[in-house]
């Protein structure tokens, strides 16, 4: 796109300070918070003198019925700038879901059907609004524009750029060259997204940084159509819990934020000392003061458990509330000290003889998946009944006896044998 090199980046200097008058100083802060890459800032400047709300944009395609951390990364950055005062666009790509986001893919990926991509935008409304002010934020489909393109519309929008262009986006040109299959389909995406600015008359679009190449052409298509160009707001991509690849629920390093509370608290507590700060930076409402002073804290000595605790119960709140996130705090400090939680689900096991085996009973229980499961977990010494490590995995369990079984650090379940 042509206005890349036009861009200025969080990290450089905007117009200076004393141009501006404190409220605007202060919203750059708020905005750029976390971001990695701002275009352009002085067109955004610009856009905040006016004084008039912004039209602020972000798109979410119902690819999974459920949103994890990292997307909340976004939803985040939303709520900021919905407490600014600006108008937030919160779009699910019911008709984009239906091609498929080939950002990153390094095949062609498989459409959601009518009934998949309904079934999952369902859930979304539910779960933004724990996040998002529901009073302050307008859910707009794009099947509501996009729809009535039609044949002519469609092929009007595809002359709007040419393959050359469309192969400059990084992934499509190493498919190219790699001679991986690009189907036709794939290069309307961008476009389509890009068209979802001019119905929507953004001024300001949010995305991830791999999203770069389709949030510049919102810009471009914003400007053939005569209307003013929207900024554009580049969010990281959060690592998952591994601290190496993206948050995703694909690769199971992900913490969804409709897990129950103590499964989110006890995930986070796990990440690492360093990765912390980075979820922290990206996910907390902590101001930037604040936790620069936990940063001082740490740095002098403190330990960094008490501040992952404390952040923990921040996010267990959003989602659940603060009972559930003070709950989650006691569960998880029982489970440290190799106590047995409160709300233990309660299982009956019915058997023919007059015992049965451990790895058989953890199963009927439903603590794994299958005996061999069990017997792996007997054998690294992930398995207690009554708070006692079981060694051998053949332990029988008699008839008639009630047990508290855990397997791992969070599965539990309180066992009557008949």
């Amino acid at each position: 796109m042509t206005d890349v090199n036009q861009a200025s980046t969080v990290n450089q200097a905007s117009t200076a300070a004393e141009a501006l008058s404190p409220d605007i100083v202060n919203a750059l802060a708020i905005i750029k918070r976390g971001a990695d890459e701002l275009l352009i800032e002085q067109e955004l400047i610009e856009k905040l003198k006016t004084g008039k709300p912004l039209r602020v944009k972000a798109g979410f395609d119902p690819t999974a019925p459920d949103l994890h951390l990292g997307h909340t990364v976004l939803i985040n950055k939303l709520r900021q700038l919905q407490d600014l005062g600006h108008q937030i666009l919160f779009l699910i790509g019911d008709f984009t879901g239906m091609i498929g986001d080939p950002t990153g893919k390094s095949t062609t990926r498989p459409p959601l059907t009518v009934e998949q991509v309904k079934a999952n935008a369902d859930t979304y409304s539910e779960q933004v609004f724990k996040v998002l002010d529901p009073a302050k934020t307008e859910i707009v489909f794009n099947s509501k524009w996009l729809s009535d393109l039609g044949a002519a519309g469609m092929i009007k929008l595809a002359a709007s750029h040419t393959v050359a262009r469309m192969l400059e986006r990084d992934d499509f040109s190493k498919r190219f060259k790699g001679n991986q299959p690009i189907a036709i389909h794939e290069f309307l995406y961008p476009l389509l997204q890009g068209y979802d600015s001019v119905a929507l008359q953004a001024d300001l679009e949010l995305g991830g940084t791999d999203q770069k190449f389709n949030l510049l052409m919102g810009r471009e298509l914003q400007k053939q159509a005569g209307q003013s160009q929207q900024c554009v707001l580049m969010m990281p991509l959060l690592e998952g819990l591994d601290g190496v690849n993206k948050m995703s629920k694909s690769l199971g390093n992900y913490i969804g934020i409709s897990e129950a509370p103590e499964t989110i608290f006890a995930k986070i507590m796990s990440i690492s000392d360093e990765l912390m700060w980075r979820y922290i930076d990206l996910l907390s409402f902590a101001s930037l003061e604040t936790i620069a002073e936990w940063k001082a804290q740490v740095a002098g000595g403190d330990n960094p458990r008490n501040i992952k605790v404390g952040f923990a119960q921040e996010i267990v709140a959003r989602f659940h509330g603060q009972a559930a996130a003070e709950k989650a705090l006691q569960d998880f400090q029982t489970r440290a000290k190799g106590g047995i939680p409160d709300d233990v689900p309660e299982v009956e096991v019915s058997i023919d003889g007059d015992s049965i085996g451990i790895s058989q009973l953890l199963k009927q229980a439903g603590l794994v998946e299958s005996t061999s499961e069990a017997m792996r977990a007997v054998q690294q010494g992930g398995v207690k009944l009554d708070s006692v490590k079981v060694d051998d995995k053949n332990l029988p369990v008699a008839k008639g006896a009630t047990v508290v079984a855990q397997v791992g650090k969070r599965k539990f379940a309180k066992i009557t044998i008949k």
